[in-house]
């Protein structure tokens, strides 16, 4: 007994087992309202798994929304679909989402999707301080607060009728950023404002400018007064005396410099004014610098001096000014009026001046580290002036040039311009460039070792080549480059999109779409969608053609829809076709179906009714119907229904029937007692009943009972109640 339970416990947790047999078909994840969604709106994403049983029974699916790979969704429900609802999209929504759907110890995943919120909110900017003093700062600081980094930040500073200042900030870990900008000298009323840009799929997305915020600005002294004693004229040797005050707000950290050429004579901290004497020389001619500063304020006060010379300075003169390596160079020293003084030569250095030689005249053999500036002094009763520079410069030849093209293929967009670069490795500059298209020289550019050119004036034909040359001042001439050929691509224009057959096409048959472009470059990379609730490509390819065919093979009504195509080539222009709406409609045999579907049950009905009446006819009537009627009558009747017949006209004979008895009931109501008693005699007549499937006349004869009076007006009632019923099959849809 217990083996028998045993075993049949067995069995049924075996059928139990086999009847929960599912397995997953699919998991899809979709975006509403679709892939890239703005900035506020409402997102909503659904994840639906596509489950096939072996029988009807309950799962429990454990559906898990991720993003960018972290779960941010989860929820367990008996039916096959989740949604996870975003009431407010932010830019922090965007990323790639996927679906994960676990039922039953099995697991399946959806594809990713990636979904971009467009737009970014405003900015929040504040400063630290509402007023400053020149040479201050204004700190500030902007912040995008539903904002996830890595962001940019752009802070601005504007002032009245001057261009604004701006400072870019990266910030990879935080949704906000702080600056400073310098309270300068002039500045009164500022404005501050900012903004942000966010990196998504290798775009840049900004928002909005933030507020803007007003910073006024207070003066912490006046503009400097700076005076020379005895004058501001004097001679070689007198002593001069210079002296620069100010007004201050706040004696703390304040500062006064005298310079002269950028040098600085003396300076003074924490005092209103500084004086500067010494004896005066030729070279303290010039203009004289007064500045106050404290903090980050400054502000200016300048002085021109004038220093009568005691004697002239020195001139150097140079045999050239330019010649080649290895030649010789001759450079002279003098002084108008003057022959008894103390010459050198010296060349110029960042290091301190080089000596060549004490004398008047130098000549030596130059190479290309010599060039430079050379310089004599003089020195006559102590006093030592020195010459102005003379800049001599040593040439090597230039090296042949290279041309191509700065973005690296030798190919330009039609319509866009083409940027070339030449170069010459070897060469002192600075070194002259010439471009040629053919035989034509387009620019010339003098440059160090390279020279930029852009062509705007590119032709779908163009088949001109390119080329430079280089050249600087060494006597050895001019160096050419080989040609540079460029090929010219033709964007594409005028997308279009036909199919075969167009319109409507059968359930079930083949449609072939054209996708074709008036102009392009090859090859031409073609895509084919279909738009519905989203849009759904069909079909891509390259091809070295300007069109391409597609063919769907077989047709159903989920193809129904607006198709359009899009072609692009290597100018990178999607062009997008006009859009055509295909309808799948039903096949000739499956309306024919449909048809006899609906025609043989109501044909079928309408024989069982004429039956029924005709019976009921007959039983009403009794055996009197059966005698037969006037010859008058009879012919009548069936002159009237040949007549019919030759029209080409169908009705139904009980039809027929039923509305000459109503119609001859009416006259005898109207006609009387008079009528009552006048005799009645009955005819047979022969009728043409309506196949139900509209096949040609089948011609058969039923028994027809029906009154007809002796009277000549009787006759005459007969004949228009058989006119009426005429009249009415004709407006039938059947009746043809």
């Amino acid at each position: 007994m217990y083996l028998a339970l045993l075993v049949i416990f067995l069995q049924c947790s075996e059928l139990y087992t086999q009847e929960r047999v599912f397995t997953f078909n699919t998991v899809e994840i979709k975006i509403r309202p679709s892939v890239k969604v703005k900035n506020g709106a409402r997102m909503s994403v659904f994840c639906h798994a596509d489950i096939s049983k072996s029988t009807d029974f309950q799962l429990k699916h454990n559906f898990t929304i991720f993003k960018n790979g972290k779960p941010v969704f989860m929820s367990i429900s008996d039916r096959e679909d989740a949604q996870y609802e975003i009431p407010v999209a932010r830019s922090s929504d965007t990323g790639e989402y996927e679906c994960t759907v676990e039922a039953g110890g099995k697991t399946k995943s959806s594809n990713s999707l990636h979904v971009w919120v467009t737009g970014m909110t405003k900015p929040i900017l504040t400063a630290e301080e509402k007023e400053v003093l020149e040479g201050e700062v204004v700190k500030l600081r902007c912040e995008l607060p539903e904002e996830v980094p890595p962001l940019h930040f752009f802070f601005r500073k504007i002032k009245m009728n001057s261009t604004p200042k701006e400072k870019h900030v990266y910030e990879p870990y935080r949704n906000f950023s702080e600056v400073t900008f310098s309270v300068e000298e002039g500045d009164n009323i500022l404005y501050f404002d900012c903004f942000g840009k966010r990196s998504v799929l290798l775009e840049f997305e900004s928002s909005e400018h933030s507020n803007r915020t007003l910073v006024t600005v207070k003066e912490p002294f006046i503009k400097p007064t700076l005076n020379a004693k005895p004058s501001s004229n004097v001679t070689e040797g007198d002593r001069i005396q210079f002296e620069c005050s100010t007004v201050v707000a706040r004696m703390r950290d304040i500062e006064i410099i005298l310079q002269k050429n950028k040098t600085i004579l003396k300076s003074v901290q924490d005092e209103k004014i500084l004086k500067y004497s010494a004896v005066a020389t030729l070279e303290d001619s010039g203009e004289y610098l007064c500045k106050v500063e404290q903090g980050r304020a400054s502000k200016t006060t300048k002085l021109n001096v004038v220093v009568s010379e005691l004697f002239p300075k020195p001139i150097l003169s140079a045999s050239r000014s330019n010649l080649d390596e290895n030649k010789e160079l001759t450079l002279s020293c003098s002084i108008s009026g003057f022959r008894k003084a103390n010459f050198s030569i010296l060349r110029k250095n960042s290091n301190g001046d080089i000596s060549l030689k004490n004398s008047r005249n130098l000549t030596m053999r130059v190479n290309v580290n010599d060039t430079g500036s050379f310089i004599c002094k003089a020195e006559v009763k102590g006093i030592v002036k020195e010459s102005n520079p003379v800049m001599v410069n040593i040439y090597a030849p230039v090296s042949k040039p290279t041309l191509s093209v700065v973005s690296g293929l030798p190919e330009v967009v039609l319509g866009k311009p083409l940027r070339l670069i030449c170069r010459s490795a070897m060469g002192t500059p600075p070194i002259t460039f010439r471009f040629h298209k053919g035989n034509e020289v387009k620019t010339i550019v003098t440059n160090d070792t390279y020279a930029m050119f852009l062509d705007e004036n590119i032709r779908q034909n163009d088949k001109k080549g390119y080329k430079c040359d280089a050249r600087n001042n060494h006597s050895s001439g001019m160096k050419t480059s080989n040609i540079l050929n460029i090929t010219v691509i033709v964007p594409i224009t005028s997308a279009s999109l036909g199919s075969i057959p167009y319109g409507e096409v059968e359930d079930g048959h083949e449609t072939a779409f054209l996708c074709s472009v008036k102009e392009g470059s090859w090859p031409i990379h073609f895509r084919i969608f279909r738009k519905t609730d989203h849009e759904v490509l069909l079909f891509e390819t390259s091809e070295n053609a300007d069109r391409i065919v597609w063919r769907k093979k077989a047709m159903n009504r989920q193809d129904t829809g607006t198709y359009y195509c899009m072609a692009s080539n290597r100018a990178n222009v999607d062009v997008k076709s006009h859009p055509i709406t295909i309808s799948v409609i039903l096949a000739v045999w499956q309306k024919g179906v449909i048809a006899a579907s609906v025609l043989i049950p109501i044909a079928g009905a309408v024989t069982f009714a004429s039956w029924w009446f005709l019976c009921k006819k007959k039983k009403a009537k009794g055996p009197s119907m059966e005698m037969s009627g006037s010859a008058l009558a009879t012919n009548l009747t069936s002159e009237k229904l040949t007549g019919q017949h030759n029209d080409g006209d169908y009705y139904s004979g009980s039809g027929y029937i039923e509305d000459s008895e109503n119609h001859m009931k009416t006259t005898d109501e109207t006609k009387g007692p008079d009528l009552e008693s006048a005799d009645v005699e009955y005819t047979e007549v022969e009728v043409s009943t309506l196949d139900p499937h509209r096949a040609p006349v089948q011609k058969g004869t039923e028994t027809v009972y029906s009154e007809i009076r002796k009277s000549n007006n009787d006759i005459f009632y007969f004949a228009d109640s058989v006119e009426n019923r005429h009249s009415r099959i004709q407006g039938h849809p059947d009746a043809t």
